[in-house]
This record gives C-alpha cells, structure tokens and sequence, in this order.
C-alpha cells in the first residue's frame, strides 16, 4: 500500500516507523512544514520525507495523492486533518482516510463531513477512565461506520426498577439492542427475550448515539423513579 502520513510530529513519526517495518513493505511518504522535522525523518526513517504544507493542493499533487491507499492527518489542529482528509477524499478519491482528533467534540463534524476514520487519544483515555469507575452508569465503547449507531455498556444498579425484568418487557429506545450481558462474576450471556435482568449485570448494547441518554435511564432508573423501563 501507498501511505501518506500528513505531520511528522511524535506521532506522525512513529506512525511512519512502524508503517515502514511491516512485513507488509507499505511505501510511505511524510509530508511536514519543518525543516528539523523532515531532517529528522531522513536521517532515521530514510528519503520518505517531503517538506511542505499537506493541506495544498499542490504539495498533495507533489506528494502523488492520485495513487494513494490511504492518507493518515496526525497533526497537531484539527482543522488542518480535516482539510487534508476532505481534499483526499473529493479530489483525489482516496479510498481512506485516517484523521487524528485532538478536541473530542469535533468527532461527531469529521464523521458527517466523511471522513472514513477518526483517531482521539483524548476519548480512549476517559474511556479507560470510565471503565475503572465502577459507578460510572454509561461507557462508550465503539462507534459504528454509517447509521449513527454506537456500542455502550451500561451497569444495572442494584436499586434499578429492570433488576427481575425480562428483556423482553423492557420498553427500550428506537433502534436499540442489547447483545450482550456479562454476570457480576464476569460470565458473559447471550440474550434473548426471556433473559432476566440482574442487579450490577453489565449491558453491552447497540443504539443510535442520540439515544444513549434514554438507554442508560431504561437500564439505570431506580423504582422509586417510575416504571420508565416497563412497558406501559
């Protein structure tokens, strides 16, 4: 595969070096605005360097965005990945690019502007966080390419009004699926309709990600709330 890494910053530099050493034999280009940064690149990683600004048409035209598989932006703006990521895709017709997002809130903009892939080192740690806070009702696990849907787990606390419920009585929101559950003693379960819901179950579950909110209140309300997850 031809790969343009677009930033030679500590990322985009050690993104190339693993590139280089796959056994696949990837050819890989950086292109980078500094000098010390190119320098670098060519001294350690090899002539794989292009000095100039990955977001002009004329330095992709240079770099041979034409004939790439993939374009990687790692760096440090958002707007420039953006930029670099719409151009490959509407002008060169890359098949795919990667985008690295500093700001998590702008996921959500690449995503509905096309962009195939988004990198936020920035939500893979308060993921990580989230999941070792055992009172933490919502984790988001992965989104889905296309269709505005996301995987979440959810804790089922002990107070929660689905705890005896049946999935099948659960009035969940449009769009919603609950694929798996795991025991509080780590077992994991296939549900079907007749499955029981227990206190402190985790909930892996299917929903579109506006609908993430209502899905943590069916699974999470406690009886003292309303029968919000019952079926009415």
């Amino acid at each position: 595969m031809y790969i343009i890494v677009v930033g030679a910053g500590k990322v985009g530099y050690y993104l190339a070096k693993e590139l280089l050493e796959a056994p696949e034999g990837h050819e890989v280009l950086v292109i980078e605005q500094d000098a010390a940064k190119c320098e670098r690149v060519t001294q350690e990683l090899g002539d794989i360097a292009l000095r100039g600004d990955g977001c002009e048409a004329a330095t992709m035209e240079k770099a041979g965005f034409g004939r790439a598989d993939m374009v990687i932006a790692v760096t440090g703006d958002d707007e420039d990945n953006l930029v670099v990521c719409q151009v490959a895709k509407a002008r060169f017709s890359v098949p795919r690019t990667v985008a690295r997002i500093n700001n998590p809130k702008n996921e959500s903009i690449f995503k509905r502007l096309g962009i195939d892939t988004t990198v936020s080192a920035t939500a893979a740690i308060l993921a990580q966080i989230e999941q070792e806070l055992p009172t933490h009702p919502l984790i988001h696990l992965l989104q889905l390419k296309g269709g505005g849907l996301e995987i979440v787990e959810v804790k089922v606390p002990k107070s929660a009004s689905v705890v005896g419920q049946r999935i099948g009585e659960l009035l969940l929101p449009q769009q919603s699926l609950i694929t798996l559950i795991v025991d509080s003693d780590g077992t994991p379960r296939v549900p079907g309709n007749d499955t029981v819901i227990r206190a402190e179950d985790q909930v892996v579950a299917v929903t579109r990600t506006e609908s993430g909110d209502a899905l943590r209140g069916v699974l999470t309300n406690s009886a003292s709330a309303g029968a919000y997850g019952r079926r009415q």
